[in-house]
């Protein structure tokens, strides 16, 4: 079966960008949302989410708990729904978490620290136990306050050599993250504005009182993979491997298990499920912001993303905010230092300009001058930004 560009988008548009009624819907019709930049998470729900405000989202995540953040595919920050958690950690959370772990442990082994290490084992074993037990004590903390008051977490690893990016660090982030990754811990509200990266954290008992439930990894694999074709499908073997971080064996293994179809895609062999809808049109104008899970959901972009990548990208491959039309990205947007949406259109979309002026402005007024600061500028949000 062939599948046009064309079909795509507007599977794409369909089933990604239809009006929402609530954050939770928004994620399910997303599976994800990146929540590397805490802005990202209310702004990819307010863009989809007509009738929502940015207290609809801290609701959510805070008082409903019904969506959580977690550190999952390709080591990245995502927020889930809460019901979703069990299946994304098992299939990728807690291999994340071996690797953060193996690499903490040679890092102290091979580096040196201060205080000096002595035995790797005892010393990890001693940070995570005095840090389950403060967190305990207070309820909620933040990094700082965690490492002030287990001395443990302060261990920093010292540069060995004279380059500017070798420094002295601490554990403390890297400990912190690993446990939480491990299901041991969960990350709650930030102190702050909603746009603050200052998150605190809590015990994971506070959002499952008998811990993540467990599953077996090979069975949530597929599960994750199933769900992710829903949402992202028809797409390559490679789309699927670059989103879920996984080997190409563990790709294959977890798609083997599903009903899928072979197709071909414009870049080459695809699948989808095998009772996948591929009919509707594309349509209307969409504001997402940076890393939203939209246009970081394929490796393979050319079908919706065109020529348009040198602006809209950083070095480091992120995608800053995009203007979407028909599902398809035709220009980029940045919120300025005045706190106004500032838009820049790529292409002639005709009438539908207007409809870009407008959305720009209701999002201007939800964000109420909230100063929303790129984590990873793009060259067309310097420009529109003012900056060179």
């Amino acid at each position: 079966m062939k599948i046009t560009d064309a079909q795509r988008r507007a599977r794409l548009a369909t089933r990604q960008f239809a009006d929402a009624a609530s954050p939770e819907d928004v994620v399910s019709s997303v599976l994800a949302l990146h929540a590397t930049d805490p802005a990202t998470v209310y702004l990819s729900v307010l863009a989809r989410a007509r009738s929502s405000t940015v207290e609809d989202v801290r609701d959510a995540l805070y008082d409903r708990r019904s969506l959580v953040r977690l550190m999952a595919m390709r080591r990245t920050l995502f927020v889930l729904a809460h019901d979703d958690v069990p299946v994304v950690h098992a299939a990728a959370s807690l291999g994340v978490a071996k690797t953060m772990r193996a690499r903490l442990k040679k890092q102290v082994s091979t580096l040196p620290t201060e205080p000096v290490v002595e035995n790797v084992e005892k010393w990890l074993a001693a940070v995570e136990e005095e840090t389950d037990a403060q967190l305990r004590a207070v309820g909620t903390a933040t990094g700082a306050e965690l490492s002030a008051a287990v001395p443990l977490l302060k261990t920093a690893l010292l540069p060995t050599t004279d380059k500017a990016y070798d420094v002295k660090r601490y554990v403390t982030s890297e400990v912190l993250v690993m446990m939480a990754a491990e299901g041991k811990l969960v990350r709650v509200e930030p102190r702050g504005a909603w746009t603050s990266r200052r998150h605190a954290w809590a015990p994971i008992e506070e959002w499952w009182p008998d811990g993540i439930p467990m599953m077996d990894e090979a069975e949530a694999r597929t599960e994750l993979v199933r769900r992710w074709l829903d949402v992202f499908g028809p797409a390559t073997v490679d789309d699927v491997q670059w989103w879920t971080g996984w080997n190409k064996t563990q790709t294959r293994t977890a798609l083997a298990e599903l009903d899928t179809v072979d197709v071909e895609l414009a870049e080459g062999d695809g699948i989808m499920l095998s009772d996948a809808d591929i009919s509707g049109v594309a349509s209307g104008v969409m504001l997402l912001p940076a890393l939203d899970p939209t246009p970081m959901g394929w490796k393979h972009r050319n079908w919706y993303l065109g020529e348009h990548k040198a602006p809209l990208f950083d070095t480091f491959g992120n995608i800053g905010p995009t203007i979407w039309a028909d599902g398809c990205i035709v220009g980029g947007w940045a919120v300025t230092p005045a706190g106004e949406v500032a838009t820049e259109l790529l292409e002639d979309i005709g009438a539908q300009a207007a409809d870009v002026t407008a959305e720009a402005g209701r999002i201007t007024d939800l964000l109420d001058g909230a100063a929303v600061v790129p984590s990873f500028p793009t060259p067309l949000e310097k420009r529109l930004r003012g900056k060179k």
